[in-house]
């Protein structure tokens, strides 16, 4: 597949700057672009490897695209974006198996929509309601009662336990689950007595959850991730969590039970968040961060306990310096004894 330069400008809404003429077959990064493939600049620090690179254009923000000489440059206001777009233009669509594998074990009362995509040793549970379009790879288990959306993509080996639900467009990656009983104990003196798990887990519509995350039905009601959300590999979410629309959950987070988290929230890798509490929209909590109280004001906050990111960083600082402090404290300790001896 080839398309001109002129041609991706319209798919991103970009400007041509050069010769638009030029074709186009495939999108790398700067130093690995070949002739023939267009790359992408966000940074103004990578600028310096443009002079080596081989790509045959370039995508770049205005500022930094006015600092290029002699490019075939993309001209957008977010490069990361149109590149995104651009790669998509030149990655094949995947051929899903047409059908339904006679491997899939069904049972009664199961509703399936119009061009299912059913791979082998898939286990469709009773009263499961599947859209249209919807992809189950081999080894995916949809228990009792499960309802999953139009278009669905669930990937091998991903269990969705009973009554969950999943919205149109979701994408789950291997070896999920979705819907496993919430960690719930009671004491009974000395041992642990279950609580039961009665609620469901609801995804809802254009949800992406990475491999190996587990998402724990709630003890009543719904733990839900709302539209938009993306949500890395390795990550747990616990009973009666509710993670607001387009967040960013990053690797390895761990969130408490019944934690509330907003709108446009990101948690960067490692994150953990206490049980019963909020933090509200347009927040960032930075890597290996614990949150264990509520944060409502919009900001980036970093650290355990998670504070402001700038106190953060002044705090980090200080950190380092304190063997230092610790013996400048000790000898004026020592001296202001000698002058009490005088």
């Amino acid at each position: 597949m080839e398309k001109s330069l002129n041609e991706l400008a319209k798919i991103v809404n970009g400007e041509a700057i050069g010769h638009g003429s030029v074709l186009i077959n495939g999108a790398a990064g700067i130093e690995d672009a070949k002739s023939g493939q267009i790359t992408f600049i966000a940074n103004p620090k990578y600028a310096h490897l443009l002079s080596k690179t081989l790509a045959s254009a370039v995508i770049a923000s205005p500022d930094i695209a006015q600092t290029l000489k002699g490019k075939n440059i993309l001209c957008v206001k977010n490069p990361y974006l149109a590149f995104a777009k651009v790669l998509k233009e030149f990655t094949p669509i995947e051929k899903l198996y047409q059908g339904i594998h006679p491997n899939t074990e069904i049972n009664s009362d199961v509703q399936i929509g119009s061009s299912p995509s059913i791979y082998p040793n898939v286990y469709i549970d009773e009263g499961a309601r599947i859209g249209s379009r919807v992809a189950l790879y081999p080894g995916v288990y949809v228990g009792r009662d499960v309802h999953i959306d139009d278009d669905a993509l669930i990937y091998s080996n991903v269990s969705i336990r009973e009554r969950c639900k999943i919205g149109k467009r979701v994408i789950i990656h291997c070896n999920s689950v979705v819907g496993s009983d919430g960690f719930g104990f009671a004491k009974d003196g000395s041992k642990l007595y279950k609580v039961p798990q009665t609620g469901i887990v609801r995804i809802e519509d254009d949800v992406e959850i990475g491999a190996c995350v587990t998402i724990d039905r709630a003890t009543l009601g719904e733990t839900v991730i709302k539209r938009g959300t993306k949500i890395d590999n390795l990550v747990q979410i616990a009973h009666n969590v509710a993670i607001g629309e387009d967040s960013i959950i990053v690797a390895q987070v761990g969130i408490s039970g019944s934690t509330k988290i907003g709108n446009r929230v990101t948690l960067a890798g490692q994150v953990g968040a206490a049980g019963h509490i909020e933090i509200g929209d347009d927040i960032v909590i930075g890597a290996k961060s614990g949150v264990t109280k509520d944060l409502c004001e919009k900001g980036v906050f970093s650290g355990f306990p998670a504070i402001p990111h700038k106190d953060w960083l002044k705090a980090v600082n200080i950190f380092a310096k304190l063997p230092e402090m610790r013996k400048t404290i000790l000898d004026l300790e020592k001296r202001v004894k000698e002058l009490e001896k005088d």
